[in-house]
């Protein structure tokens, strides 16, 4: 199993993850012409894709979600919540998933719906297993809850949001008001709060963490650095930290 980001942050979220025999997009928050070249940049192909993933309805997750499948003929899977937000418009074939129910299958590539604390409609992440390998995707929560801890155990790979550090937050540009919803409880994660978990989970098979969803007004790569470090230096040699306007490698 493998992944790779096409863009991380608050102007635009999409990733690719494969296994053996299946491709999911996990969001699109690009516009669609902005994602194909996005795509095609890297040789990959949307056509390919058996469906599209979506946590929540926020638009830098959702905005080109379904121009994406009516265009490509792909598949939407979506919580109720989100789904009824019309955020999609029209889809000709639409999923509705439980973030507090079994996982579902596709093609070989099992995937475990998990809710998260989000001002969002039914918000969730996700947890991939395909050939005994997980992969985790954390991003857009405001604080880490015991059954987040306990999914997100024993994981292979692990994109895990930074979103802010919180001293940059409060001498930042945002008003209190956004500052509040950004580090509240149902807002998204700051450096320390990633690290938290880190600490709370197993991460002696971990052989991928990618850090994602930076601010690029509360946030910076050093700073997450810096915070990696300090707190977890035990998995300080093997993590990346993803870029707004740059497409990742791939992550094996």
């Amino acid at each position: 199993m493998r992944f790779r980001v096409l863009g991380s942050g608050s102007r635009g979220n999409a990733t690719v993850i494969e296994s053996a025999n299946s491709r999911v997009l996990v969001d699109n928050g690009f516009a669609l012409r902005e994602l194909e070249q996005r795509s095609a940049s890297v040789d990959f192909s949307l056509e390919s894709l058996d469906a599209i993933l979506v946590t929540h309805e926020h638009g830098d997750h959702i905005r080109g979600v379904g121009p994406l499948a009516r265009r490509y003929q792909i598949p939407v899977y979506a919580t109720h919540g989100t789904l009824r937000t019309g955020k999609c418009g029209k889809l000709k074939s639409w999923h509705t998933i439980k973030p507090h129910g079994e996982s579902f299958c596709i093609g070989d590539m099992q995937i475990k719906p998990i809710p998260v604390p989000h001002d969002a409609n039914e918000p969730c992440q996700f947890v991939f297993t395909a050939s005994k390998k997980k992969l985790g995707i954390l991003t857009d929560l405001g604080h880490i809850t015991p059954v987040i801890t306990e999914e997100f155990q024993q994981l292979d790979m692990l994109l895990l949001e930074c979103n802010h550090d919180s001293q940059m937050l409060a001498d930042g540009p945002y008003p209190p008001a956004l500052q509040a919803r950004v580090g509240g409880n149902h807002g998204h994660l700051n450096n320390f709060q990633a690290m938290s978990l880190l600490k709370a989970i197993q991460t002696e098979g971990l052989q991928q963490l990618v850090l994602g969803h930076l601010s690029e007004k509360n946030n910076h790569p050093d700073k997450v650095t810096e915070t990696l470090h300090e707190h977890c230096a035990h998995i300080a040699d093997r993590f990346a930290i993803l870029q707004q306007d740059a497409v990742s490698q791939w992550f094996e």
